[in-house]
């Protein structure tokens, strides 16, 4: 090598690296070689301090290594709507309390919420997140500002939105969106209408070939409810699913989120057409929604991913958290404790998230080539000791407010727990203005109902 050493702006090392969500495939004393955006290299601190010693080295004596958690569903301008209209039934908290607040939405709103959001995702282990919701451009100018890597989508209803008013300006909306962020590195602008019960036939059928035109990620809420499924066998003859199958839009681009109400024939055509599912459990369980069928999806190959949903109806958008739910609420369930296993459940908030996001290539796991994006836990907390099992730790005690280093496509993005990329102080004191015009709202919308 002529005396030459290799290149790497980061070594970034623990007393493990988890390159998956295999314990087996855990290195001890392992580190990350970072280059630019991608990962140069995964090893042994020792091979890698030696192959790139001018390298910025961060190393955590009792650090855990691993990839970032991918939120593959999530609302994260609601913050704004956090704890306002609890304990409630699906249809009644958004037909009653929450549609009527956003009617008097504005961009300001979306983009400090979004900020908010974005902070707590970021202090909680979430490097991607792919969301849908209203002034969809804002949420993209918070995440770009940010630094994290997103997915993002307007919703499109049958209805009038705050944000775009009539449907044709919605869809012109989101082609403008997809035009302006085409060659963006950290984002990617989906198709999202909102669900079989608010979007007719005509509206599924125009954003899916818009997603397939433009090249997108076709994102819909899908078989959430009871309710919804009876609404859809009033007005269609056929269960949601079933609904999609029969207009031709179950495709592997399509990313389905909840999927709680599935019949055994519904989840045989989700494996057959590859659809994606982001499992959002929290928030099933907060609603009352149901308990969604992911292990006989996962069993017949469905690719299942892990989402928090909004902060409206979780309350918040921490995907550790996510992930200890999931694993237990299966095993009660199926009354069946090896269902829904911690490297299941971990695999579904990394590599799942990322294939269902169509960037398996890309993120979900520490391997050479790929982005960097990855997190640093401190284990060295009474509740992680002591360690026998990587993958159980994660699941079942290792909280979002463990993770003390953060870095999404080579940029450190949070150091000691503090972020750099973004004012949290700001964000928390705007967030606090925010309420208060935000209960006005309320106020308005309940006196004029």
């Amino acid at each position: 090598m002529d005396g030459k050493h290799d290149q790497a702006d980061y070594i970034v090392s623990g007393r493990y690296l988890l390159p998956t969500w295999r314990h087996a495939d855990r290195i001890e004393d392992g580190a990350v070689a970072v280059l630019g955006d991608a990962i140069a290299a995964i090893g042994s601190r020792a091979e890698l301090t030696a192959r790139f010693p001018e390298a910025e080295r961060l190393h955590e004596p009792a650090g855990l290594v691993m990839p970032g958690l991918i939120n593959t569903h999530t609302h994260a301008p609601m913050s704004y709507l956090r704890g306002i209209a609890d304990d409630l039934p699906l249809m009644t908290w958004l037909q009653e309390h929450i549609f009527p607040v956003e009617q008097q939405l504005d961009a300001e709103m979306v983009y400090l919420s979004t900020l908010l959001s974005i902070a707590e995702m970021i202090k909680s282990g979430t490097t991607s997140f792919c969301d849908m919701y209203l002034f969809a451009g804002e949420v993209a100018r918070a995440a770009d500002e940010t630094g994290i890597r997103a997915w993002i989508g307007e919703v499109l209803y049958d209805f009038d939105s705050p944000s775009y008013g009539k449907l044709d300006n919605g869809f012109a909306m989101v082609r403008e969106l997809v035009s302006a962020y085409r060659q963006h590195p950290l984002i990617s602008i989906t198709v999202a209408p909102h669900s079989v019960y608010t979007c007719a036939p005509t509206l599924l059928e125009r954003a899916a070939e818009l997603a397939a035109n433009g090249g997108c990620l076709h994102v819909v809420h899908l078989a959430e409810t009871e309710s919804e499924v009876a609404t859809c066998v009033e007005r269609y003859g056929v269960r949601p699913v079933q609904h999609l199958h029969r207009l031709g839009l179950l495709e592997s681009r399509l990313l389905a989120a909840h999927c709680v109400h599935l019949t055994e024939e519904e989840m045989d055509l989700l494996a057959s057409t590859q659809v994606k599912v982001s499992h959002c459990v929290e928030s099933n369980m907060k609603l009352a929604s149901g308990a969604a069928p992911i292990p006989a999806l996962i069993q017949k190959g469905v690719c299942v991913a892990i989402g928090t949903d909004g902060p409206a109806s979780n309350n918040d958008v921490d995907m550790f958290a996510e992930m200890s739910s999931v694993a237990k609420v299966h095993k009660v369930v199926a009354m069946d404790p090896t269902v829904m296993d911690a490297e299941t459940t971990l695999k579904c908030a990394t590599f799942n998230g990322a294939m269902a996001l169509g960037a398996e290539s890309e993120i979900g796991t520490l391997e050479t080539g790929k982005k960097a994006d990855l997190i640093v836990l401190d284990l060295d907390q009474p509740h992680l000791v002591p360690l026998y099992n990587l993958p159980s730790h994660l699941v079942y005690a290792a909280r979002g407010g463990d993770v003390i280093h953060s870095m999404i496509n080579g940029r450190l993005v949070m150091k000691q727990r503090h972020l750099l990329s973004l004012d949290e102080d700001m964000a928390i004191a705007r967030m606090r203005e925010l309420s208060t015009k935000v209960l006005r709202i309320r106020e308005q919308a309940g006196a004029a109902k």
